[in-house]
């Protein structure tokens, strides 16, 4: 697992590789809605919208063979009611969903795929959303093109060595 920053209209937005599959931490992106102390209660009631849901559903669905449908369900009969406050450990736990996780420690908060990230983003601002995007994009192209330049060097390493390899067999 990897972590990466990049800054989004003067936030600080943590990005995570995990099994080759980006996760935008959706914490720091409520931040740009509210404050810090309430971009859980953001996110708790972006949770509770039943389009929210349909999305997060339709999203496992497709790349989560261990989804459980049916439990998913259970979260869409409350829509609307009062008493709804679902959390994200709550829906992974009883959905085993893989698309969305809460984290503590050094890079905590809640975390999305970013299919699902740039979802809750135009949620908080289209414009936001727009920026996040082109940030992100900003990011990948400088890891392709850092990863690009660690493949010349390795290939150049490796013919280097079987250049003077040949030249030691020959020589003896």
């Amino acid at each position: 697992m990897t972590n990466k920053m990049i800054e989004v209209q003067n936030i600080k937005v943590n990005v995570s590789n995990i099994n080759e599959n980006d996760y935008i931490c959706i914490s720091d992106i409520a931040k740009a809605k509210s404050d810090k102390s309430r971009a859980a209660d953001v996110i708790r009631n972006w949770l509770r919208n039943r389009s929210t849901l349909d999305f997060l559903t339709a999203w496992e669905q497709i790349y989560n063979p261990n989804f459980k449908v049916f439990e998913s369900e259970h979260f869409r009969k409350q829509v609307g009611l009062l008493t709804f406050t679902p959390s994200v450990s709550e829906w992974c736990e009883r959905t085993n969903a893989i698309g969305i996780y809460s984290k503590s420690g050094k890079y905590g908060g809640t975390y999305a795929h970013k299919d699902i990230a740039f979802e809750f983003a135009s949620q908080i601002s289209p414009i936001f959303k727009l920026y996040l995007i082109k940030e992100f994009e900003r990011l990948k192209t400088l890891e392709n093109k850092n990863r690009e330049w660690d493949v010349k060097r390795i290939l150049t390493k490796n013919n280097y060595l079987i250049h003077t390899d040949a030249i030691k067999f020959r020589v003896s």
